[in-house]
């Protein structure tokens, strides 16, 4: 099923259904569907909330899930996955409703025509003028799909690709939730980096950020490692509760047994 075909659908659709269809419906579909053919038609694909409100003109993001959520419920979207935070995105796939079976808008628009009597020879002419539609050999579609998928590449290419650099393999472990952290962004962006620059070759761009990414796992998994203390400073910390000195006058003299004979003095004063 083509674009073509999926947008009659949608159409024969939201004919029947008045009630049910908003603007808000329109803009995200047929951008879901732009973007679809942009990636080669792929089964299920990457759908950043934040690229499709900017390109549909939506600010408020309730609006704009609320839409997309309805999308799902009228069976022309199916939600594979949901964003689970702002470096994700919504995996979605486009499906061929079968709900839309009915030609009630070809009916209505014919018997609009036949009720239109011809006004002028100008405008029987513009009436009967064909509409070209644009056509892709299959030589040239299967060009585009090529370069499209090479561009942007999954997750698990990504990340297969970044183990593998030489320099950085022995970093990559500590690195990894960074690498993928990156390519969401990179994802959600619309495949831009942070200047808003179209990212060409994703491998030269990867191995170029390497050097500047640190590992988002500082605290070692949530533990941290506190320093090993000394068996002065064990002392030291023993004489100043049992004699109620300040830990800072019996550091330094631990060793010698100084620090006890200090306390000893003190409580002689």
């Amino acid at each position: 099923m083509n674009s073509y075909e999926l947008s009659r659908n949608f159409c024969e659709w939201a004919f029947n259904n008045p009630e049910r269809i908003k603007p808000i419906h329109y803009a995200i579909y047929f951008f879901a569907l732009e973007h679809c053919n942009r990636l080669g038609w792929k089964d299920k694909f990457g759908f950043p909330s934040q690229m499709a409100m900017e390109a549909i003109g939506v600010k408020n993001w309730k609006t704009y899930s609320a839409g997309l959520n309805e999308l799902v419920d009228f069976g022309f979207i199916k939600m594979i996955e949901t964003s689970k935070n702002q470096y994700s995105s919504n995996i979605i796939a486009i499906v061929k409703n079968t709900k839309a079976h009915t030609k009630a808008l070809d009916k209505a628009l014919s018997k609009h025509g036949t009720k239109q009597p011809p006004k002028q020879d100008q405008s029987t002419v513009q009436s009967t003028v064909s509409i070209d539609k644009q056509e892709t050999s299959n030589n040239e579609q299967g060009t585009n799909n090529n370069l499209i998928s090479k561009k942007i590449p999954s997750l698990d290419e990504f990340l297969f690709y970044t183990s593998g650099i030489e320099e950085f393999k022995h970093k990559f472990e500590s690195l990894k939730y960074s690498i993928q952290s990156k390519y969401e962004q990179w994802l959600e962006n619309g495949w831009k980096d942070g200047h808003n620059n179209e990212i060409k070759n994703w491998k030269t761009k990867i191995k170029n950020t390497l050097p500047h990414l640190k590992p988002l796992n500082n605290f070692n998994n949530g533990t941290t490692t506190q320093p090993r203390r000394t068996l002065d400073d064990q002392v030291n910390d023993l004489t100043a509760r049992v004699f109620g000195i300040n830990p800072e006058q019996s550091t330094g003299t631990a060793s010698s047994g100084g620090g006890i004979e200090e306390a000893d003095w003190s409580l002689s004063e």
